[in-house]
C-alpha cells in the first residue's frame, strides 16, 4: 500500500467513523448514512473500505 492509499484509507474510516457515530445518535438517518457511505467511497477510493462497503452497517 502506498502512502496516498494509506491516507486515503485512513481519511474515509475516520469520515465514516464520524458517519456511524451520527447515526447510532439519531442525527442522520441510515438512508443519509448509506449516501453518505456512497460519497465517501467515491472520494477517497479505499482499497480496504471497499472490502466492508457491502456490509450493512445500519441494522
Amino acid at each position: 500500500m502506498t502512502d496516498d492509499q494509506f491516507r486515503a484509507e485512513k481519511q474515509y474510516q475516520s469520515s465514516l467513523s464520524i458517519a456511524k457515530s451520527m447515526l447510532e445518535k439519531n442525527i442522520i438517518t441510515p438512508e443519509e448514512f448509506a449516501l453518505i457511505d456512497e460519497y465517501l467511497l467515491e472520494k477517497y477510493r479505499p482499497l480496504l473500505g471497499t472490502l466492508f462497503s457491502h456490509i450493512n452497517l445500519t441494522s
